[in-house]
């Protein structure tokens, strides 16, 4: 027997079935969101992990394409490494999920969320959170909630909870919040250009709704929930703290830490273990744990001085931003580059243009999304940090920093129809210390402007941390974080825009939730951060896009045909559009609907392509001059090739105002030649003149010449 809990939420029904599935999990809920099901489970092992200074915490979410009615594309047909997609998901349910659990807690823990069934209009990502919370909720893991979580879209002015794909496909807001009873605990936005005002409306609005499942979360756990399980705390004694204070003084500590050279701080820190490992030689329980000792005992020393005397490590003052620099054309041969440089964080950025279709495709379950035309990528190579280890391609934080840039600047790129190109930027991360993620967004802005996408506004980020002290009023926001207040710090906020409003937003926090004016001030203190970059420091690198694209960038050109016409264009196999590749070294995209973009770095081959394309898909007339090759000779006359596919005849009395005795007097096989329409009779056979008379007459002349015979 199992029992089975229901509730409606946002016109939809959400039924949770526990006991049906997975019993031997820690806690595990099957969830259905209308149509949508996952499963999710939570599992802890027994023991902690030995040898860890953090919580290993794993959280997974498997995107099964069965649950779409499809079989995976390629040789293998079985699910590969994650999507893009699914490691954001994990991410997104990691964030509000990690700070519930004990700071002391070291047993391995591992959230699975297996996508089994979809209905696009019930978001398996929002099911999947919700199943996580309340599967770990019901379990005997140790765990401070519930929390839960609520989308919101912005459709014609007004606020939807939970939209439906078709309400996604037309919102100005892709908007999730979790939150605990009291406090929102996690946000993450993409928008078009959303006035702050009613971004905080949109938060707030889904931490209300969050509250109703809160509830419903509760009558589970009070049905199903198990007593929480004890485990072996990993703190760190008290003892240990009290000596390592007679050693290195909290004065001691405060000169340490506090400078704006990372390095500088780096080998004061290593300093001050060096001396503390010497002291403690023969206390190997107390070596164990030195390493964690020191990180909070730095930690107490900068959020009691920022808190209390209100002094940052670096000296600034709490708004105050660090240095900035913006340049851009870095590599010369390029399509766009610029680099943006806050304090000890710097990004260079590259941008590519290529065809439509280089496009990404997409393999997953959202029927909508199929391929990616903008690709934003993020690289965080260990230089960057002072730091030697060999690269292994993307770990999740790297996509996941380049898919929040991406979400940044997706709003203010021109359409398909304006601008027919794919695009590909790359943030290398040359230097780190805080916030490369929004420093990308910056120098990605300027990339795009400078290879010439006519982007509608450029776009800054900034990010601003938190503070607290022992009740909801004592907190201090911080302007641009670097990274000592980023780690010792209770969060870090993250606002991407343009002048007009928020396009992205991602909210960490290491505490249990955020207060209403916590968030309105962080919001407010981003915003104003943001504009003085874009004014005082982007814009005097580059104001505007450049009006056209570079010189080592490909050329694209765009008609319309009558999609009937685009098998002649295609040709039998292939062989009349490859004919013109071959010919002119383009590239041809041809939609169904009869677009047809030619990509070339030589302007002249492109026309002449384009020029290819017009006359197959033009019906020929009476009165239209071609330019064509002669291709085959017959002793009455010469064939010219117009449009592959469509020849045309000059008798031999048409080649010349004189008489011709042989048709070789006058043309071979290969020359090009200007020639005439003369007619299109009822059979198709075009009639074909080289005589100057004929040339340069008008189809008019020619009628009332005859009309006067």
């Amino acid at each position: 027997m199992f029992k089975s809990f229901s509730m409606e939420l946002a016109g939809r029904t959400l039924t949770v079935d526990v006991g049906r599935v997975a019993k031997q999990a820690n806690g595990a809920a099957f969830m259905h969101y209308g149509d949508t099901v996952v499963l999710a489970t939570a599992t802890a092992s027994d023991k902690p992990r030995d040898g860890i200074d953090f919580f290993p915490l794993s959280v997974e979410y498997e995107e099964k394409l069965y649950a779409v009615g499809k079989i995976p594309g390629g040789f293998n047909k079985r699910e590969g490494k994650a999507s893009e997609n699914a490691i954001l998901t994990s991410r997104v349910i990691d964030r509000p999920m990690r700070p519930l659990f004990p700071k002391d807690y070291r047993n391995d823990v591992t959230l699975d969320n297996i996508v089994m069934s979809v209905d696009q209009d019930c978001s398996p990502e929002l099911t999947a959170m919700l199943g996580s919370a309340i599967a770990t909720c019901i379990s005997d893991i140790p765990f401070d909630g519930p929390c839960a979580s609520t989308q919101i879209g912005l459709v014609d002015g007004e606020l939807v909870v939970n939209p439906t794909q078709a309400q996604k496909q037309v919102s100005d807001m892709a908007l999730t919040v979790a939150s605990t009873r009291e406090k929102v605990i996690m946000i993450e936005a993409g928008a078009n250009e959303v006035p702050e005002d009613k971004m905080i409306e949109a938060i707030f609005k889904a931490h209300e709704v969050n509250q109703e499942i809160i509830k419903f979360i509760d009558t589970i756990v009070a049905e199903c929930g198990k007593p929480k399980h004890g485990y072996t705390s990993c703190a760190v004694p008290e003892e240990l703290f009290a000596a390592i204070k007679e050693i290195v003084t909290p004065e001691e500590m405060e000169v340490a830490v506090f400078t704006d050279e990372k390095q500088v701080r780096e080998e004061n820190i290593r300093n001050i273990t060096a001396k503390l490992e010497e002291a403690f030689a023969d206390k190997e329980e107390w070596l164990s744990v030195l390493g964690e000792a020191i990180y909070q005992y730095q930690k107490k020393t900068v959020r009691k001085m920022i808190l209390k005397d209100h002094k940052r490590p670096d000296g600034r003052a709490m708004d105050q931003i660090r240095h900035l620099a913006a340049e851009i054309d870095m590599l010369p041969r390029v399509h766009g580059s610029a680099m943006f440089t806050r304090g000890q964080t710097q990004i260079l950025n590259i941008c590519t243009l290529a065809p439509l279709s280089e496009s990404q495709r997409l393999d997953g379950i959202d029927d909508m999304e199929t391929s990616k035309r903008y690709m934003h990528h993020y690289n965080f190579p260990s230089f960057s940090v002072g730091e030697t280890k060999p690269s292994r391609g993307p770990g999740r934080r790297e996509i996941g920093h380049g898919a929040l840039a991406e979400r940044a600047l997706i709003p203010v790129l021109p359409s398909e129809e304006e601008f027919p190109y794919a695009i590909r930027t790359v943030s290398e991360t040359m230097e780190s210390n805080g916030s490369t993620s929004q420093a990308s967004i910056c120098s990605s802005s300027m990339s795009l402007m400078a290879a010439g996408v006519p982007i509608k506004a450029a776009v800054a980020g900034i990010s601003c941390g938190l503070v607290t002290g022992d009740t909801d009023d004592d907190y201090i926001v911080l302007t641009d974080i670097q990274g000592l207040e980023d780690f010792f710090g209770d969060m870090d906020f993250k606002v991407g825009g343009t002048h007009k409003g928020i396009t992205a937003i991602q909210m960490d926090i290491k505490i249990h939730g955020l207060t209403r004016p916590i968030i309105e001030e962080a919001i407010r203190t981003t915003r104003k951060a943001r504009l003085y970059i874009l004014d005082e420091v982007m814009a005097k690198a580059i104001a505007e896009p450049r009006k056209e694209v570079g010189k080592y960038a490909p050329k694209i050109d765009q008609i319309s045909i009558d999609p009937q016409k685009i098998g002649d264009v295609v040709g039998k196999q292939g062989k009349v559009i490859n004919k013109i590749i071959e010919e002119t070294g383009v590239k041809i995209d041809i939609s169904d609907d009869g677009n047809v973009s030619v990509c070339g770095t030589d302007q002249t081959m492109i026309d002449r392509a384009i020029q290819i394309i017009k006359s197959i898909v033009t019906e020929i007339e009476a009165g239209q001059i071609f330019t064509g090759k002669v291709v085959r000779i017959m002793n009455f006359g010469a064939f010219v090739e117009l449009a592959p596919n469509k020849d045309g005849m000059i008798h031999i009395s048409k080649l010349s105002e004189k008489r011709v005795a042989k048709v070789e007097d006058v043309i071979n096989i290969g020359d090009e030649v200007t020639v005439k329409v003369i007619e299109v009779d009822k059979m198709g056979r075009i009639n074909l003149s080289m005589k100057p008379g004929d040339l340069s007459a008008k189809p008019e002349d020619k009628k009332e010449a005859k009309d006067t015979e």
